[in-house]
């Protein structure tokens, strides 16, 4: 066989593919329903992709509230800064309002994957507010009882707007378990740090209270054990260096908190917690 002979055999079956293409009854009822299975997809894959995004953007202003609040420790009046929390709240629950509004009428199993992370960063920045506020733990019911908005209808200029009850109508988001259990072990590494910030600015107190309130954390944590989310056990990991960090700075001040000046035990604190878990990054 010839190279020229040998070149041609694949033009042959193009043009087999493309008189076969041309063949196709583009009325048959099969292709009709192919199409609207690609709408229906497409439709889908683009709602994921608006839910990532909003995601994003809830992550980004939770972070930013989580910063704010870490000042606590070196303001005068605490309450000026959670004043401005809330206004950051504020703007995330109108984030999640969003979710609420793409979610409507939609399995969330669906889009969970989409919009867990900004959900948990939420949880981890509001729990670290009601600790501040009022030093006990914020449970599932009050978050979610905060993510109630009132969206007013659209009317349907085809004539369906009497069929709607007049007034604006409540649109509700539901935290998952799994998303709140995951929001609070992130908030264990937060008091972890607030526990460092605030012995190096000369509060003595706050790393007793944070160690108790800890404790209690990682026991509620330990009933779960393996029976909860496979995310939930990872984070127990992580639940279990942040405690023992903060009992190593109680056991350094109740010890050696004499020897030690103020100014330096947040450096030395630091220096323990770096030999104590050199990998935490990696983690």
């Amino acid at each position: 066989m010839s190279k020229r002979e040998g070149e041609g055999c694949p033009r042959k079956k193009t043009d087999g593919l493309q008189d076969r293409d041309m063949s196709v009854n583009l009325s048959s009822p099969i292709i009709a329903a192919f199409k609207v299975f690609q709408q229906e997809l497409d439709t889908k894959h683009d709602k994921y992709e608006r839910l990532v995004k909003i995601s994003r953007d809830i992550t980004i202003e939770s972070k930013r509230t989580i910063f704010l609040l870490h000042r606590v420790t070196s303001v005068p009046d605490v309450e000026d800064v959670l004043k401005e929390s809330d206004v950051k709240l504020d703007g995330v629950r109108q984030k999640i309002s969003q979710i609420a509004e793409e979610l409507r009428g939609e399995d969330i199993n669906q889009f969970h994957r989409a919009f867990t992370p900004g959900i948990q960063e939420y949880v981890e920045a509001a729990s670290f507010q009601h600790y501040i506020r009022h030093r006990t733990l914020i449970s599932l019911e009050e978050i979610n009882a905060r993510l109630v908005f009132m969206k007013t209808e659209r009317v349907d200029p085809k004539g369906s707007a009497e069929d709607l009850p007049p007034g604006p109508q409540a649109l509700t988001f539901q935290v998952t378990p799994s998303d709140y259990l995951l929001g609070v072990a992130d908030l264990t590494g937060e008091l972890m740090r607030m526990c460092i910030s605030s012995v190096g600015n000369g509060d003595i107190d706050t790393p007793f209270q944070l160690s108790q309130f800890l404790r209690q954390i990682h026991d509620g944590f330990s009933y779960i054990g393996n029976t909860g989310p496979y995310e939930v056990s990872k984070k127990l990991h992580t639940l279990r260096q942040s405690l023992g960090k903060v009992e190593d700075a109680c056991y350094t001040l109740r010890v050696r908190g004499s020897e030690i000046p103020k100014h330096m035990l947040a450096d030395v604190f630091s220096s323990r917690a770096a030999l104590i878990d050199p990998d935490e990054g990696v983690a």
